[in-house]
């Protein structure tokens, strides 16, 4: 890559939209993914203002039925918090209720009606989870009708997750540790009989000292070094065809629909043709998550969330920079490496000098800085969904960012993800 793009290029004046969609997932204990909690924060007025009058709880069922909730989670289970309004409305009738678990939140009293409600609400086929430090002595009385029990390690201390989980695993209670952001605590939680576990400990960089790449990954890096260089289609071929599986797992991605070729690819001379280089770059970096030898669950989650990252700062890049093509191809390459040093297990730094890029590009992944910088914190911020701080609106304004349709190219960006992974594990 040796195109770049000027940041004074772009200059939309702010206007936002009033909702953003933030997506946490949570996965099993096999760490393959199980569901997302889905929330809505108000971009405009900040996350605790709310639009029209309508509850928090109300707002998040309100925008995932005008986004389509299946096309925010595909076929992975969504987590939906309500309260006592929106539980004794109809609103979410809509919602795919073998996919739906609805999340009583903090402020809901478990009164005679609310429990009552609750139970029928089941009979209906719809699963309720409820927090074990947000009720307390209320807990005991939602047991009877939920089915998982969240606990948040950023309250609960280890001492008292020792003591309470067994007693609600003794009751057929499913277990969700939230706020899981170290391959520590996620043993921790493990260890002590979680089910299932929420945040983002999967892309913590855990550094390996002495890690090599597998012979998999290396034979991707080395092709990926050549589709960057001017070397001839002819010793691109030559490459691909020493390895028969790395081949046959390049065809199958680039014949993904994500893909959008239009016909079937049937040899790589083929896909070079129809895709050019920088989309087959693009391939072979999804690749590099998706390796035959470690194909399944364990990467899976990250395979999604580099993708939904790539594909988010590509649809920016497009936005902010119609004109400028290759801007948006820089953004998606920069989205797939920012987690190759999770990937990897060996710190960014030795990833970018082990890689040719532009400058722009290094600067992105080591200091968050320039343009691709910029996109890459507003995706991350997007990410984290923390309620202390809202780090989208500065990130927003610093690339001068017309947000109106954030969470539409947002759920875009979900949806490519979900084909992509399909294909590639």
């Amino acid at each position: 890559m040796t195109d770049t793009a000027s940041p004074d290029q772009a200059s939309q004046p702010l206007k936002l939209r009033n909702f953003y969609l933030g997506r946490q997932p949570v996965l099993d204990r096999n760490q393959a993914l199980f569901g997302y909690e889905l929330l809505f924060r108000g971009s405009a007025q900040g996350p605790a203002q709310i639009d029209s009058g309508l509850s928090a709880s109300a707002s998040v069922i309100h925008h995932a039925s005008q986004l389509g909730l299946p096309r925010a989670i595909g076929d992975a289970t969504a987590f939906l918090n309500v309260d006592t309004d929106v539980l004794h409305s109809d609103m979410f009738a809509f919602l795919p209720r073998e996919r739906t678990v609805l999340e009583i939140v903090r402020s809901v009293e478990p009164t005679d009606a609310v429990i009552q409600r609750m139970t029928e609400l089941s009979t209906h086929g719809f699963r309720f989870a409820a927090e074990a430090s947000a009720h307390g002595a209320s807990l005991a009385r939602l047991l009877p009708v939920i089915d998982y029990v969240k606990m948040d390690l950023r309250e609960l201390p280890v001492v008292t997750l020792l003591s309470l989980a067994p007693r609600l695993r003794g009751t057929g209670k499913r277990l969700v540790a939230e706020k899981v952001e170290t391959h520590n605590e996620y043993r921790t939680c493990l260890d002590i009989g979680f089910d299932y576990f929420q945040g983002y400990y999967f892309a913590k960089p855990t550094v390996i000292a002495g890690r090599k790449l597998s012979p998999s990954q290396a034979a991707v890096m080395e092709l990926m070094n050549l589709v960057s260089s001017d070397a001839d289609n002819i010793e691109i071929e030559r490459a691909v065809k020493k390895d028969v599986t790395l081949g046959l797992n390049l065809l199958r991605l680039v014949n993904t629909p994500a893909a959008g070729a239009g016909r079937r690819i049937e040899s790589i001379s083929q896909a070079l043709m129809l895709l050019g280089r920088r989309q087959l770059q693009r391939w072979l970096q999804i690749m590099l998550y998706a390796e035959p030898g470690v194909r399944g669950h364990n990467l899976s989650p990250l395979l999604m969330l580099a993708t939904t990252r790539a594909r988010l700062m590509e649809l920016l890049a497009e936005r902010l920079r119609p004109s400028q093509r290759n801007v948006a191809d820089i953004a998606f390459t920069v989205g797939m490496m920012s987690l190759m040093d999770t990937l990897f297990c060996i710190p960014m730094q030795d990833i970018v000098e082990q890689i040719p890029v532009i400058d722009e590009v290094r600067h992105a992944l080591l200091v968050r800085k320039g343009f691709f910088g910029e996109l890459l914190s507003l995706a991350e911020s997007i990410e984290r969904m923390d309620d202390a701080q809202d780090e989208v609106l500065p990130a927003l304004h610093e690339l001068s960012m017309d947000g109106d349709d954030l969470a539409e190219l947002e759920v875009s960006a979900f949806e490519w993800s979900d084909k992509v992974v399909r294909y590639a594990i």
